[in-house]
């Protein structure tokens, strides 16, 4: 006969040893789609898939999750479709506040404030997420398409946004990030990433955004110090949509037509993209232009790299002060990249070799104190370069079919 000490131990090794038992949680689309849907977010335990119906779920009040280990999954980003259309608050389409969760295939759809976000949610996946204002570019669209911040983990893969009136993709405060093959249009921002270190910013294309990809650092965050952040290999296209961000965000001062900007962060490279038809700048590189108290901040970006990027026109409607005649005395078009003179002077090297220096004599001087000039040939600036691994290899084998 067993032992009750032998039969403790013995359940103990089986609840050790086990898996758990998951389960499929279906929400269907239709009427009561509101409650159905968050109830089955709540009831969800870790390994649990809360499967969406194809359809569209007319949703009137935010979604959150707060169960580790969950997937959210439906049945493409045009075939679930999470419509907040008719929200009645000003918060976000979907927040989740924990850990190892994947969200993939369905559509968020006109929220009030912020498509999704994550907050402190560690090893977090985005994957094949469409968010979308469907009225086009307004100052009244939420800020954020995608939107995971102060988390270690996180792959945003596959994804589309649209009309983000801050940043479609944003990585915020964060470290170990993946950011691939996603599509990015009329945003104000395309893909930021701010006060982050080891992110991985590769395969996207984002156009007819105000600005592309940018990479900052600002003042007064929880978590400071961005920086080791790689852009490679990404279709920078046209991003000329007038800047309607509501006026006081840091992005409302992003010029119409930037490409690339990096401002105030350190170890930054920008390899092997293709920057076509940017307006303003196919790459920019500045100070923090506003005032600030945080003693801890660094306001100059530094070791900054730009290699090997293959550069089509752009710079021949520069939206900055005395952009006109800065074009008009290179010949129409400012060169690749443009540096206000603050910080540690940018490398370039190859086809975009030639670097604007503005020459700015402090950071918050306007440009009527400029003495731009060319600095002409393979800018040689000995940087090392970003080197991210990036999001831990783990979060892929959830960005799978």
């Amino acid at each position: 006969m067993r032992t009750p000490t032998a039969i403790i131990a013995a359940v103990s090794a089986l609840a050790l040893t086990a898996p758990v038992h998951a389960k499929t949680i279906a929400v269907a689309a239709g009427e009561g789609a509101q409650g159905r849907l968050q109830e089955a977010l709540i009831a969800a335990q870790p390994g649990d898939v809360v499967q969406l119906g194809a359809g569209r779920f007319a949703l009137t009040d935010g979604l959150s999750l707060d169960a580790n280990g969950v997937t959210v999954r439906g049945a493409g980003m045009d075939g679930s479709v999470l419509d907040f259309s008719g929200q009645q608050g000003a918060g976000e389409g979907l927040l989740v506040t924990s850990d190892d969760v994947t969200l993939r295939d369905f559509a968020v759809e006109n929220t009030h404030g912020d498509g999704i976000k994550s907050k402190g949610a560690d090893n977090i996946v985005y994957y094949r997420i469409r968010v979308a204002w469907t009225g086009g570019p307004k100052e009244t669209n939420g800020a954020y398409g995608i939107y995971p911040v102060a988390s270690t983990g996180v792959l945003v893969d596959g994804c589309k946004v649209s009309g983000a009136s801050d940043a479609g993709i944003y990585v915020g405060q964060s470290k170990a990030i993946t950011v691939r093959y996603n599509m990015v249009e009329q945003s104000v921002a395309g893909i930021e990433i701010e006060n982050s270190r080891d992110a991985l910013v590769t395969g996207n294309l984002v156009t007819r955004n105000t600005g592309g990809i940018l990479v900052f650092d600002l003042p007064n965050l929880p978590v400071m110090g961005g920086g080791n952040t790689l852009i490679a290999d990404n279709l920078v296209v046209a991003n000329d949509t007038s800047n309607f961000a509501p006026k006081g965000n840091i992005v409302a001062g992003v010029p119409r037509g930037t490409g690339v900007m990096v401002m105030a962060n350190d170890v930054v490279t920008v390899r092997g993209n293709t920057l076509v038809d940017n307006p303003t700048a196919q790459v920019l590189v500045v100070s923090y232009p506003q005032p600030f108290t945080d003693k801890t901040y660094n306001p100059v970006p530094r070791h900054v790299l730009v290699d090997g990027n293959t550069v089509r026109g752009g710079g021949n409607e520069p939206q900055i002060p005395g952009g006109v005649q800065l074009a008009a005395a290179f010949g129409g078009a400012l060169p690749a990249v443009v540096w206000d003179g603050q910080g540690a002077q940018p490398a370039v090297t190859g086809q975009d070799s030639h670097l604007l220096a503005l020459g700015l004599p402090a950071e918050q001087i306007g440009m009527a104190e400029a003495k731009p000039r060319l600095i002409g040939g393979s800018v040689k600036v000995a940087i090392a370069a970003a080197n991210p691994t990036g999001a831990p290899a783990a979060l892929d084998a959830r960005a799978k079919p």
